[in-house]
C-alpha cells in the first residue's frame, strides 16, 4: 500500500485545480502548470481536497500512485510560491553576472560562457559567486541547475568551479613528494 499516494493534497487559497480526461492543470499566483498523468491512475476533486487512486495493486500502479501525487503536489507548491536552487562558484577569477535574462559565467576558459534561460526560469546573480535558479516547474529548475553545474563542475584538488550551496566535496590529497 503506498503511503505517499493515499495522502490527499489539500488546495491552498488562491490555487484553482482542474482535471480534463488524463490532463490535470493548476492554476496560481505564480503561473499556470499542466501535465498529462498515466492512463491508469485516477484523480478526483473533491472541493479543496484532491485524492489519487490506482486501478490494483500491481508493482507498476504503485509506484506510479505516489509518483502522481508526488508530481501534482509539486505542481501546486511551483504555482502557490516558486522553486529555487542556490549555486555557488569557487576559484580565482570565476564569476558570472546576468546581461537581460541571459547568465554570463567567466570559468577559466579562453571565452566566457554565454547560457539563455529556458523558459518559465530565471536567473538571480546578487554577487559574482553566486547564482540562483528560479522557477515554478521543480522538474525544469533542477534540471536548469543542473546544466549550470555542468559548465565547469567542482574539481576535488582544490575545490575550484560551480556546486550546490549545500553540497559537500570530498578533497583529496595532492600528490606526495619525493622525501
Amino acid at each position: 500500500m503506498s503511503r505517499i499516494g493515499n495522502k490527499p493534497i489539500t488546495i491552498p487559497e488562491g490555487v484553482e485545480v482542474t482535471v480534463a480526461d488524463k490532463l490535470v492543470t493548476v492554476k496560481g499566483p505564480k503561473g499556470t502548470l499542466s501535465k498529462e498523468i498515466h492512463k491508469n491512475m485516477n484523480v478526483t476533486v473533491d472541493g479543496n481536497v484532491i485524492k489519487i487512486s490506482r486501478p490494483d495493486d500491481e508493482p507498476a500502479n504503485k509506484s506510479l500512485h505516489g509518483l502522481t501525487r508526488t508530481l501534482i503536489n509539486n505542481m501546486i507548491l511551483g504555482v502557490k510560491e516558486e522553486f529555487k536552487k542556490e549555486l555557488e562558484i569557487n576559484g580565482v577569477g570565476y564569476r558570472a553576472q546576468k546581461q537581460g535574462t541571459k547568465l554570463v559565467m567567466n570559468l577559466g576558459y579562453s571565452h566566457p560562457v554565454e547560457m539563455a534561460a529556458p523558459e518559465g526560469i530565471t536567473f538571480d546573480v546578487p554577487n559574482p559567486n553566486q547564482i540562483i535558479v528560479r522557477g515554478i516547474d521543480k522538474e525544469l529548475v533542477g534540471q536548469t541547475a543542473a546544466v549550470v553545474r555542468t559548465k565547469r563542475p567542482p574539481e576535488v584538488y582544490r575545490g575550484k568551479g560551480i556546486k550546490y550551496v549545500d553540497e559537500v566535496i570530498r578533497r583529496k590529497e595532492g600528490k606526495a613528494g619525493k622525501k
